[in-house]
């Protein structure tokens, strides 16, 4: 877009601070640097306080309520010891939860978001949490609409494509703010790769998928699969190592 002297205007994106309001352009969001920091400035502003990290707990916690009352009728028919894998959204969301309750101590005490503790357990906890909100945030897109005008004639359509998709790419965004606070390890991430695979494997191998409204065939078990994958690079990308030795652990 060009003023009217012909020079380009910074058309930006306003970032929230918990500081100062940050307009970012477009084109410096290329940059990874940036990226950082507005991710880092988001964090704090949504987790930075006690007020606002109860509010995201509580939400948090809301959608794993939500969760477990959606597997909660067919957990019988799944051997206890594949639940975790099986029940696989709402492990997300209470990774997620285990993950921000680590925060507590930290912003209670009036620190920042980025000042929480870094060690081994909790990068596999993080990590673990990122990638399973990656993947089962995303999975709904593909799942539901390769059945897409069952699930839109549906009766609770509204619920069940609508506020499945809406929630589910909620997720995704509190999986992006973990990178603000968390690290990880190659350990971690491989662990998180394997998870992941394992998820396929009892899902469309042993028939164990969450409930559907059709039968799921290789085109979903692939694309899962993809999704797992695309999710581990994701937190490769965004997360900084524990420690340099990390990289051979």
């Amino acid at each position: 877009m060009l003023s009217s002297d012909n020079s380009a205007l910074d058309v930006g994106v306003f970032v929230p601070s918990a500081r100062i309001p940050v307009v970012v352009s477009p084109q410096r969001l290329r940059d990874p640097a940036v990226r950082r920091r507005v991710r880092d400035a988001v964090a704090e502003e949504l987790l930075g306080t006690p007020r606002s990290l109860g509010a995201v707990l509580g939400l948090t916690a809301f959608m794993l309520l939500v969760g477990i009352d959606y597997y909660v009728a067919t957990l019988p028919t799944v051997p206890v010891a594949l639940w975790p894998l099986y029940a696989d959204s709402a492990v997300a969301v209470g990774l997620a939860l285990l993950s921000l309750v680590t925060l507590l101590p930290t912003v209670g005490s009036g620190g920042d978001v980025a000042d929480a503790p870094v060690n081994r357990p909790l990068a596999y906890l993080h990590t673990l949490a990122f990638v399973w909100l990656v993947q089962f945030g995303l999975w709904p897109l593909v799942s539901l609409n390769l059945a897409f005008e069952a699930y839109v004639t549906a009766p609770d359509a509204w619920i069940y494509y609508w506020g499945v998709l809406g929630t589910h790419l909620l997720f995704v965004g509190l999986a992006l703010l973990f990178p603000a606070f968390g690290r990880t390890t190659r350990g971690a991430l491989a662990l998180a790769l394997g998870l992941g695979v394992s998820n396929v494997v009892v899902d469309y191998g042993f028939g164990y998928h969450p409930p559907l409204l059709y039968e799921p065939g290789l085109d979903l078990a692939f694309a899962t699969l993809a999704i797992a994958v695309v999710a581990v690079a994701l937190a490769d990308r965004s997360f900084r190592r524990l420690d340099a030795g990390d990289r051979d652990d």
